[in-house]
């Protein structure tokens, strides 16, 4: 915990000595699921706000294909992998957030299982974007091609087996039984952890 609080800091500090007032700059944090993306993105948003430099999150599981076109793709039982996202919508959205623009996007509902359209913006004052994902680094086609539009990109390690606890935590929180926590970890969760950290193009820090 010491060493990865030391490393939280070694990055909010990198990120703090951009200059303020220059262009916009995107960060990937990127990690397979459970590694805690979503809690190290708000975290370093807040951190950063606090120190007076704007900082937002934008999530990339809002651009989940809906269940009905999983269900007609014979994909809905590998949901989170990463052809049963919008990849191409999802590449248009990163490219816009370089512009100090307003701009839309849609947020996943994680309870309900399905993304929002227009839920999330980023301000038109916004300094210092988060994009956190599980895909963000994935050498394999369409993907790796993200990698160029990152001024500073974070992969988050976490071990396989405490991923697949913190997983299990995640579906009983979420009302499952055990044994369907299980199998939706097993079948699909692990499968996708697996996959995003098999084929990872280079990033800058590791957390």
């Amino acid at each position: 915990m010491i060493e990865a609080t030391s490393k939280f800091d070694d990055l909010l500090n990198r990120i703090l000595q951009y200059s303020a007032g220059s262009r916009r700059r995107l960060i990937a944090l990127a990690g397979p699921p459970g590694s805690g993306k979503s809690t190290m993105a708000r975290r370093l948003s807040d951190s950063l706000t606090n120190a007076g430099r704007l900082a937002q999150v934008v999530p990339m599981d809002g651009f989940h294909l809906d269940n009905s076109i999983l269900q007609g793709r014979g994909l809905l039982n590998r949901k989170g992998a990463p052809e049963t996202f919008d990849l191409v919508g999802f590449r248009f959205l990163i490219e816009r957030l370089h512009q100090p623009d307003e701009i839309y996007f849609p947020v996943f509902d994680r309870r309900r299982d399905l993304a929002v359209a227009g839920a999330g913006f980023v301000s038109a004052d916004c300094e210092f974007i988060i994009v956190e994902g599980n895909y963000l680094l994935l050498d394999e086609p369409g993907w790796k091609e993200l990698s160029s539009q990152w001024d500073l990109s974070v992969w988050l390690s976490v071990a396989l087996q405490e991923l697949e606890a913190r997983m299990l935590r995640r579906w009983l929180s979420y009302g499952l039984s055990k044994e369907k926590a299980h199998i939706r970890a097993q079948e699909n969760d692990l499968p996708n952890a697996r996959r995003a950290m098999a084929a990872i193009t280079r990033y800058d820090m590791e957390i």
